[in-house]
């Protein structure tokens, strides 16, 4: 018995090391396997973020070409609207020199009574074609062609009573006109310009803002359903699910988005310039590219993009053309009345 503890003894010690290096080799295998591991999912993890921005860089700088070209087109649009300024300016300053010849020549005719208040006639009919064709201001013109009726008033013939009467017709068909509330209209266009500023792009939506600006009110009750009520609205609101239309929303940097506000803010200038100009066409497309980029890059459900779209469908529904008449029956009146001043003199 003893000589086979003795033998057992050794046995043992001499395999006791090899199970522990074997099981420290384990371990030190498999830290190594999952340190393997981590780093090669990590470097996967990597590559595909790597992938990710490079995709959003193309496409911020895709967005940037296209805003670059819109602020081209607005400086050509506002180089043109310059030049149109100088051409008003210059025919301004053409009136003005008619103005200054038709009042020497009222000097000279002081002595003929009718043959001045036909004249004043024709001066006051041009003041009026000139505020319908480059001013589009019917107001003016009005009170022009009332002045010239007026003028008319002492002369008890019939030939003056005849241009009376084309007069008359014309102020009718300028009275028949829809007036357009220019001033109220580009206040609109201001107002949108600056909730613009400050709409919330669809990168920083709020679904619980936006739940509670559509929450109704619901009626008062009594008893347990008056204590169960906040009870149900806090756990309601512990998670928010709400339906986003586009499965990627577009996702822009800061300076990406301010690009984005001033090319809103230029659709917006261009827009009040065809306003003045009653440019309709254009009026309703620069207002239509300001809708969809709302659509595209807002948040759609927070209530001051709500307002923002529907100023935006108000502004678009107006029809700011206006066709107006050219006076031509008032102007042939008058130079039939010229022709018989001249033939009976």
């Amino acid at each position: 018995m003893m000589d086979d503890q003795h033998h057992t003894l050794p046995f043992l010690k001499s395999h006791a090391p090899s199970m522990v290096s074997i099981v420290t080799y384990l371990l030190i295998a498999i830290a190594l396997f999952t340190l393997a591991w981590q780093w090669l999912n990590t470097r996967h993890r990597f590559n595909d973020i790597e992938k990710s921005l490079s995709i959003k860089l193309e496409q911020f700088e895709t967005i940037n070409e296209r805003s670059l070209t819109l602020a081209k087109q607005a400086e050509e649009r506002a180089a043109q609207a310059n030049a149109r300024t100088i051409v008003l300016e210059q025919r301004l300053a053409e009136s003005r020199d008619q103005q200054e010849a038709l009042q020497t020549l009222y000097t000279q005719l002081a002595e003929n009574r009718e043959s001045t208040a036909v004249a004043e006639v024709e001066q006051l009919l041009t003041i009026a074609s000139q505020q319908l064709q480059l001013n589009s201001n019917v107001k003016s013109a009005l009170l022009a062609l009332q002045a010239a009726q007026k003028r008319l008033e002492p002369l008890d013939l019939p030939r003056a009573i005849q241009l009376r009467e084309t007069l008359a017709l014309e102020i009718e068909n300028l009275r028949e006109i829809p007036q357009l509330d220019v001033v109220n209209l580009s206040a609109q266009l201001t107002q949108l310009s600056e909730l613009c500023g400050k709409l919330p792009l669809i990168s920083e939506r709020q679904p619980t803002l936006n739940a509670a600006s559509r929450k109704t009110e619901t009626p008062p009750a009594n008893g347990l359903t008056q204590w169960l009520q906040p009870l149900w609205e806090d756990i309601k609101n512990l998670i928010t699910v709400e339906r986003i239309e586009q499965p990627e929303p577009p996702l822009l940097a800061s300076d990406q988005a301010f690009y984005l506000r001033e090319n809103i803010r230029l659709r917006l200038l261009t827009a009040r310039i065809a306003l003045l100009q009653h440019d309709e066409t254009t009026y309703k497309a620069d207002l239509n590219m300001v809708k969809s980029w709302l659509i595209t890059y807002f948040d759609t459900k927070h209530p001051d993009t709500i307002r923002a779209m529907q100023l935006v469908k108000k502004l678009a529904a107006q029809k700011i053309s206006m066709t107006l008449p050219q006076l031509t029956d008032s102007f042939a009146a008058v130079n039939r009345y010229k022709l018989l001043l001249e033939n009976n003199h």
